[in-house]
């Protein structure tokens, strides 16, 4: 990884069109080039409302290929402003097989790597199931003119074995683009409680395998179709340090560019006198692949 690195998260809303919501993207992307970043990271499915909240077929008509129109105008933005882009698309593979997709572009406008989301949720109001095949690319770090990055798409933010195979495969940052939010009517102390164990998960990433995090989440109420009811998404971005200190964090309300430096030396620093990965009992982890162990 590049030394010293400058890296951006967009905390954004999301809830208009797609051609609104791509220029506002855009628009954070230039800014975060004037201030000398070298990587910005965009939420989860930035392009529109978060559409999973119900289960409807024309949902699929918002899904597009890779490459596509998407790629094509974010590739260009990439190499006008020699930053690398991480964004997230719906992406139609073939006729009735579709992904959730981070396609990262590099500096010179290629398109670097894909992550398709492995783990895909099914619960009230991310009913992600309906819409999203499980990723088939695995755990692969994505190399770039910057580094190499592990990219891993929100549900994915709470399974430590996803993390640690990206840690293990030589990612030297990991990275959360994110669609998350309450339901308002949860209390306001079931709130804080999956807030604080959303940042709290994110953040022993970091600590149990020694490098920085950055966690993109979206802002704003999004009503669900033929509905009153909604995701609060909550904000809250954060980047951190390789010992899960927060570096920059954002609250739960605001457009917000997060952005700081990365220092390399500090996760050869940390791994040093927190050899995790020297002590692992590798002998002794096959349960691992176990569902339960009866």
């Amino acid at each position: 990884m590049k030394s010293n690195l400058i890296v951006t998260a967009v905390q954004q809303p999301c809830d208009k069109d797609r051609q609104s919501n791509l220029d506002f993207s855009i628009a954070k992307i230039h800014e975060a080039a004037a201030a000398n970043a070298d990587l910005v990271v965009l939420p989860e499915l930035h392009l529109g409302p978060y559409f999973c909240q119900n289960e409807d077929h024309q949902h699929f008509n918002l899904a597009q290929p890779i490459p596509g129109p998407t790629t094509e105008i974010l590739s260009n933005v990439a190499k006008q402003l020699g930053i690398v882009i991480v964004s997230t698309i719906f992406e139609k593979r073939a006729p009735g097989l579709y992904h959730n997709t981070a396609v990262v572009f590099d500096k010179n406008g290629s398109i670097a790597g894909k992550y398709r989301k492995m783990h895909i949720p099914d619960d009230p109001g991310f009913y992600e199931k309906y819409y999203f095949t499980p990723g088939d690319l695995g755990f692969t770090p994505i190399t770039t003119s910057i580094g190499k990055l592990g990219v891993l798409i929100c549900w994915d933010q709470w399974f430590p074995e996803a993390a640690r195979l990206m840690a293990l495969a030589g990612a030297e940052i990991l990275i959360y683009p994110t669609a998350i939010g309450w339901d308002p009517q949860d209390s306001k102390e079931e709130q804080q409680r999956q807030l604080d164990a959303w940042v709290t998960v994110q953040r022993a990433h970091a600590v149990a395998n020694g490098i920085p995090v950055i966690s993109c989440n979206r802002i704003g109420f999004e009503k669900a179709p033929d509905s009153e009811a909604g995701i609060q998404f909550w904000g809250n971005s954060f980047i951190t340090g390789p010992q899960g200190e927060f570096i920059a964090q954002a609250n739960d309300v605001d457009n917000t560019l997060l952005t700081c430096t990365l220092d390399s030396n500090r996760s050869e620093h940390v791994r040093r006198i927190w050899p995790y990965l020297r002590d692992r009992r590798i002998d002794a982890y096959g349960d691992l692949t176990k569902r339960f162990i009866d």
